[in-house]
């Protein structure tokens, strides 16, 4: 018989297995700028920004297999809302708190059931700068507005220095030219921080030399949702080679 003691160990557990499997995880960046909104990361192997609806994009960490299993359950919510409501009522909020986070939470809380190894960031693409959302998604269930920037990485240290350089870096709404050099940076300052259990504020300088030897074993994978476009789809990853200008100056 389990008593709230077990219960609580057991969580405990749960949550600790889970954090050591994030910790390793590529970093996530997601900013909102004049014409959009984008999410950074790196890869090795498969693609780790998504489609789920017309405005509203997807990136995560952790277990691949926990990740693919959270994108088609988003995009089935995401379609059958479309469908049985209307596109405008495809939200990010409705997609996270409806459909997704009572799943994960009653996985992540039930003993006889494996927990989702996964933490994910959402964008939701609007009519302007000042109304975009990010909503980032943890494994149990627990979810997090913000606007302008998130970060997700593999610990709560990394995804702090990280947001805290974007708050210093980003003064208002910024272009795509500057949005890009901004994510980055971050992301090498997440990376580092993630493989450090304590120290100092990591240096842009670090941060940059973090994302050119990450380079040499992955790739950029850069997805954008278009404000303005004249394609009929808002979503499109950014091919590498637009990318190497920016490389170069890091």
């Amino acid at each position: 018989m389990l008593t709230p003691y077990d219960f609580q160990e057991n969580i405990q557990q749960r949550a600790q297995y889970i954090r050591n499997r994030l910790q390793a995880g590529s970093p996530v960046i997601g900013i909102s700028y004049e014409n959009g909104v984008l999410l950074f990361t790196t890869r090795r192997r498969g693609r780790k920004v998504f489609e789920i609806y017309d405005r509203l994009m997807l990136s995560a960490i952790g277990n691949q297999a926990d990740v693919e299993t959270l994108r088609l359950a988003a995009i089935d919510f995401a379609h059958q809302e479309g469908f049985v409501r209307s596109p405008d009522d495809v939200t990010v909020q409705r997609v996270v708190g409806f459909a997704l986070s009572p799943a994960l939470k009653k996985a992540f809380g039930d003993p006889l059931t494996t927990p989702f190894v996964v933490r994910a960031l959402f964008g939701e693409l609007h009519a302007s700068p000042e109304r975009d959302l990010f909503y980032i998604l943890n494994y149990d269930g627990e979810f997090t507005p913000a606007e302008r920037f998130a970060v997700i990485a593999g610990t709560t240290r990394a995804e702090e220095q990280a947001m805290r350089f974007l708050s210093e870096t980003l003064d208002g709404i910024p272009t795509f030219e500057k949005a890009i050099p901004a994510a980055m940076v971050a992301w090498g300052i997440a990376r580092e921080a993630a493989m450090q259990e304590e120290g100092e504020p990591i240096a842009e300088s670090r941060a940059r030399e973090r994302l050119r030897e990450e380079l040499q074993e992955a790739q950029i994978e850069l997805g954008i949702l278009e404000r303005q476009t004249m394609r009929e789809n808002r979503f499109r990853l950014v091919p590498a080679e637009q990318l190497q200008g920016y490389l170069r100056h890091l």
